[in-house]
């Protein structure tokens, strides 16, 4: 009988990181990968976008990857390109083999 972590880890291969699901292929320093952006996340934190100055504001998107596919967990202040966007990341977390990654860009109105 699997174990409860089994269980996990066959959902975010077989679900969360499913191209038909959740996920779809996304460029991330010059290499394919399977990821996602969490758009829901990204409304809400449109509602609270941060001003910087006038017409400049941050806006922040969250991306998941599966860790083995990335690599090493990006440190915080690295600029990373994802489908030839630069990117600030703010942080970054590992998560039973998941990368929480959120990421900032300024652009104007």
């Amino acid at each position: 009988m699997p174990s409860f972590k089994d269980i996990i880890q066959r959902d975010i291969e077989e679900v969360f990181f499913n191209l038909d699901e959740f996920s779809d292929t996304h460029i991330i320093d010059g290499q394919s990968m399977t990821a996602m952006i969490d758009d829901m996340e990204n409304i809400e934190r449109e509602k609270k976008m941060k001003s910087h100055m006038d017409g400049i504001h941050a806006r922040q998107i969250l991306l998941y990857v599966k860790s083995a596919q990335f690599g090493a967990l990006p440190a915080q202040g690295r600029i990373l390109t994802l489908d030839s966007r630069k990117y600030l990341v703010i942080d970054a977390v590992d998560e039973n083999g998941v990368y929480t990654i959120t990421l900032e860009a300024n652009r104007s109105r």
